[in-house]
């Protein structure tokens, strides 16, 4: 399936009906959200990131040398990936960066979008500037502990759920019990069953699955979850501790946006931080002098608790107000990419960025995409529906219909006419030859006419029929491209378009525009 054989067709978000204001506002760089972010993501605005941008010598070598024992559980490292490994211990090396959570066989299809995305600016970075390298970098959210977010996704509408008693960070969960929801499968997906047999953790299968599907591409997935990236935050967890700036500052930015009309994403705590234990994630917080881990018996004086952030950075954790800070700590980055609701949460941490003095990235809306499959394609094609008029409702669309299909009454008057004239001159005919016989024309003409009436509501109800069956057409159409009328792609999986199309993840990566900002239709042909 190459692009070649897609019809691809590029809309507005806003046309599209199915993104928040805050977005529609972002793209069109509104002036309301301008304080609230530092470049909009343009080719230019990526030369003045780099030139911003402060990555030192040891930041690479901790980021390189961590990179290197996390890509240690694999066998075989493909060449692009390992070429970007060493691109990253040179000065001019940068990265654009995604994140995601280890939802199990990749969840929803949008983490693959969010991937392809990041591929796609690398590469149009990489044509626009050729002094530098770009590599794609996938951060994995391997400290999540919302186990019931991952734990399942939906193949062909059939939802499968993997059953574990395991707690605290999801990455270092052991794959026990993945084999089960393998057998459960339709049939074998030897990329993922490589990965969850053979791998010790959910982070090490998760690495395998996501070098395994875009590793040709180059893509670098890191875990945060390491003692030696942890060090650069210890910074950070002092002064969360100390003064518990995160979360004044983010309150602030938060009545202002507020104030213009935009609601908060996410909600700050007093500490954006976790106590991170195997098998355990909980929040701190503090009660008078005392600093206390949640439903544990754990607590500390404030002179314990920063020797503990000293001695054991790995056992701190950011919460989703941090942890975009730790990520352009560690990395060389540029720009972060992420759905309406990420874009949407950046936003309010403009000033936690400028208070710890780190360079705040370009952000960016991820490529979005509805697929439309050949017989699907033919179905849409049938009802005589182009891809844009799908987003709209489906009363609306049966209206439309409704209106294309609406013919005159089906009325056959003419007809009724034609047979009374025919029997006037039969009744003429009769009069003269035999007046006994007018009775009879008569009882005849009145069959005839019953007839015609009864024709005339059986070819009514026919049409009728006919039309219902177009709306059920429209309605089944409707449900395949936006199961649970929500996005396709925050509902299906990879699976159930790879399966069937192999080059699926070539193509998105020939059809997507990363600054193009349009929402992309992908039509087979």
């Amino acid at each position: 399936m190459e692009v070649t054989d897609m019809k691809i067709t590029k809309v507005d978000y806003a046309a599209t009906g199915a993104f928040s204001q805050t977005i529609a506002d972002y793209l069109s760089q509104s002036e309301k959200l301008k304080t609230f972010y530092h470049r909009f993501p343009t080719l230019e605005a990526f030369g003045e990131q780099i030139k911003e941008k402060q990555f030192t010598e040891a930041q690479r070598h901790i980021l390189c040398q961590v990179l290197q024992e996390q890509y240690g559980s694999l066998t075989d490292i493909h060449p692009t990936v390992q070429q970007n490994l060493e691109l990253l211990q040179q000065p001019n090396t940068y990265t654009v960066t995604t994140g995601h959570q280890l939802n199990i066989f990749t969840g929803p299809l949008y983490f693959v979008y969010k991937i392809v995305t990041a591929i796609n600016t690398c590469r149009q970075l990489q044509a626009a500037y050729p002094d530098y390298n770009f590599v794609p970098v996938y951060w994995m959210a391997t400290e999540d502990h919302d186990f019931a977010e991952i734990n399942h996704f939906n193949l062909f509408g059939k939802r499968y759920t993997w059953e574990s008693e395991q707690t605290g960070a999801v990455g270092r969960f052991a794959t026990t019990g993945l084999d089960k929801v393998l057998e459960e499968l339709p049939e074998a997906f030897p990329i993922f069953e490589d990965a969850y047999r053979n791998s010790k953790t959910l982070a090490d299968a998760t690495l395998a699955i996501t070098h395994a599907l875009f590793g040709e591409y180059g893509l670098v997935s890191i875990d945060g979850d390491h003692k030696e990236l942890k060090k650069a935050l210890i910074p950070v967890v002092e002064k969360e501790l100390n003064e518990q700036l995160s979360n004044k500052l983010v309150e602030e930015t938060n009545a202002q946006l507020e104030q213009l009309g935009y609601k908060p994403q996410v909600f700050s705590r007093e500490i954006n931080l976790f106590y991170l234990q195997d098998g355990m994630r909980e929040r701190i917080v503090q009660e008078g002098d005392r600093y206390k881990v949640l439903n544990t018996e754990i607590s500390f004086s404030q002179e314990e608790i920063l020797q503990e952030a000293q001695q054991h950075p790995e056992r701190f954790s950011p919460n989703v107000i941090l942890r975009p800070l730790f990520e352009e700590m560690v990395l060389p980055n540029l720009a972060y990419i992420g759905g309406g609701a990420e874009v949407a949460y950046w936003f309010q941490l403009c000033k936690v960025f400028e208070a710890h003095q780190v360079t705040f990235p370009i952000i960016m809306l991820r490529n979005s995409a509805l697929y439309i499959s050949k017989p699907n394609a033919s179905r849409m094609h049938k009802l005589g529906l182009e891809p844009i008029e799908l987003f709209q409702d489906y009363q609306e669309l049966k209206k439309k219909l409704s209106s294309q299909l609406h013919e005159e009454e089906i009325n056959l008057e003419t007809q009724r006419e034609a047979v009374a004239k025919a029997f006037k001159q039969v009744e003429a005919l009769a009069e003269g030859i035999d007046p006994t016989l007018v009775r009879a024309v008569a009882a005849e003409q009145q069959k005839a006419h019953n007839s015609l009436q009864m024709l005339e509501k059986k070819l009514s109800k026919a049409r009728d029929s006919k039309h219902e069956q177009t709306f059920k057409q429209l309605e089944n159409l409707k449900d395949k491209l936006f199961p649970n009328g929500s996005l396709q792609e925050r509902q299906d999986n990879l699976l159930s378009y790879q399966t069937n199309h192999p080059n699926f993840i070539p193509a998105l990566v020939e059809a997507f525009d990363p600054l193009e900002f349009k929402f992309t239709i992908l039509e087979e042909e």
